[in-house]
């Protein structure tokens, strides 16, 4: 996969069909993320640009480039401690890793919401989708993608105290929900507004191994209007919706489906099984990952190879599939075991 000249030529037209269950001539890639060390090791150089992370997923078999608008949410206090967040990563790395706190978020009343620096649609930046515009290559496609009104809600608070607050503080929550996704629903609609942007993609986690972080009807509230006000957006537009959680959730399936969603994504094999959503969903549904990354990070490239080739020899001629890991490509996922992957998907 070196050189400049991609492994084949994309056609984006082909992502789309495979999302809206219409039958394809070939198998399309798909990834929520890539980390820039990964996508370096391959291109033989620093990826630091947009022009370089198009050309990586030209030159690797990818239909697409995936756009996010720029915003700003701070998870932590203004010292940048506890007890909004902790942060890690490897030594030389200036950004990190940061998470939530469970037991407690910068939001935990009132006057904690007042006070919280809420950005405003005017600071959203959308320099990097106008740009996109004029560089990507013929063939490839645009996919805008943003998430986690639901996710940052109780990252804000602390899961623990928000799980309280569902029952003592409804109101709160209410509020910056309708915050968030005031901000998050507006980037929608204006990447909705770019002719360019052939995809929309909304992720937000709302369940775990075991099943949904809060009940379905809670969900109801707090979490399907806007993914259903997403959806209605590309149905106006004729485009597909892909939608991104980690978890099981066969419990809301038919609610993520009645949401407008064309494609599910990740699937991850610890939660369900991909070719079970094939049985009951394949007629309506795309299929998108599926490819174990914890398999991907600490097998073998054969190991990886002979997965992938039985995962896609299982689904062939029976669903849609757009195919890739289980969640994303990490910096913990080994180069070689993600070329195998890419390898095995894309021949014959």
């Amino acid at each position: 996969m070196t050189g400049s000249k991609p492994i084949r030529e994309p056609d984006f037209r082909i992502l789309c069909d495979t999302l809206f269950c219409r039958q394809s001539s070939r198998l399309p890639l798909i990834e929520l993320g890539i980390d820039k060390q990964i996508k370096s090791v391959i291109l033989g150089r620093p990826c630091q640009s947009l022009s370089d992370e198009i050309e990586f997923m030209y030159r690797t078999g990818y239909d697409f480039i995936k756009v996010q608008p720029g915003i700003s949410f701070f998870l932590q206090n203004a010292s940048g401690s506890a007890p909004g967040a902790y942060k890690t990563g490897s030594k030389g790395d200036k950004n990190g890793r940061q998470w939530a706190r469970a037991e407690s978020g910068v939001i935990q009343n009132w006057q904690d919401f007042d006070q919280y620096p809420w950005p405003d649609k005017s600071s959203i930046d959308y320099s990097r989708l106008e740009s996109v515009k004029n560089i990507i290559p013929d063939g490839m496609g645009v996919i805008g993608q943003y998430g986690d009104i639901f996710t940052l809600a109780w990252e804000l608070m602390g899961f623990d105290n928000f799980a309280v607050a569902i029952f003592e503080q409804p109101d709160l929550i209410q509020a910056i929900i309708e915050k968030l996704s005031g901000l998050i629903l507006s980037m929608f609609e204006s990447m909705a507004e770019m002719e360019w942007v052939g995809i929309l993609w909304y992720s937000d986690d709302i369940a775990t191994g075991s099943g949904p972080l809060i009940s379905p009807a809670l969900l109801d509230t707090f979490f399907f209007p806007h993914l259903q006000y997403i959806g209605s957006l590309c149905q106006k537009r004729q485009i597909p919706f892909i939608y991104h959680s980690d978890g099981r959730l066969w419990t809301v399936l038919d609610r993520i489906l009645s949401s407008g969603v064309n494609g599910l994504h990740p699937i991850e094999p610890a939660s369900m099984k991909i070719t079970e959503i094939g049985e009951k969903y394949g007629d309506r549904l795309c299929l998108c990952g599926g490819i174990d990354v914890d398999l991907l990070s600490r097998g073998s490239p054969d190991q990886v190879r002979r997965h992938t080739l039985s995962l896609k020899e299982s689904l062939s001629g029976n669903v849609s599939w757009c195919a890739g890991s289980s969640n994303s490509i990490t910096d913990y996922v080994s180069p070689d075991n993600y070329l195998s992957m890419l390898q095995a998907l894309l021949q014959g």
